[in-house]
């Protein structure tokens, strides 16, 4: 498998858990939903929110990839988080709107990458102000990685709070060999 069969592959992957996930929240009222739990960003929402802040952030960085990937250019009207808690939506239907959004930028961008852009380095300043240099695909990689972490967070959760969220394994979405 290609790095870039294997991106677009993490790309579904993303879009399908965070609906999963996006369902079974829905499923709860907003004071559930908002309710601490001690979770890294506090609660379900907060962690779903903390979510799009990290994907807003990242897709931002991207942009400065020399490729220019068109399907970057539909977040220039939404606003750059400046705080990793910072609210993103007032509530579960505005935080949706806005990870569909997101979703369709990621597998956008996934599907107009090629293998030759996924070694070049990218140059960008964490929100701290500090530069950076790292590699592009190892940057995917990452964007992906910390998904799944604090999705594995949001699952937590939700089961805590009764909901089941159902299948999360990758191997859901990886098709049998012939």
């Amino acid at each position: 498998m290609q790095r870039t069969d294997h991106i677009r592959l993490m790309a579904r992957y993303n879009s399908w858990m965070n609906e999963r996930l996006y369902t079974a929240a829905s499923s709860l009222s907003d004071e559930a939903l908002s309710t601490e739990r001690g979770a890294f960003f506090g609660s379900i929402l907060g962690t779903l929110n903390h979510l799009l802040v990290a994907d807003r952030i990242w897709l931002g960085r991207y942009t400065a990839h020399p490729a220019n990937f068109q399907a970057l250019q539909t977040l220039a009207e939404l606003e750059m988080p400046t705080r990793l808690d910072q609210l993103m939506g007032a509530d579960i239907r505005e935080l949706a709107a806005l990870r569909k959004q997101l979703d369709s930028c990621i597998e956008a961008l996934a599907a107009e990458m090629g293998e030759e852009q996924l070694d070049q380095p990218l140059s960008y300043r964490n929100m701290k102000g500090a530069a950076a240099q790292k590699h592009f695909f190892a940057l995917l990689m990452h964007l992906f990685n910390h998904q799944t972490h604090h999705r594995g967070q949001a699952t937590t959760l939700l089961t805590q709070a009764g909901v089941d969220v159902g299948v999360t394994d990758l191997l859901a979405l990886i098709p049998d060999e012939p």
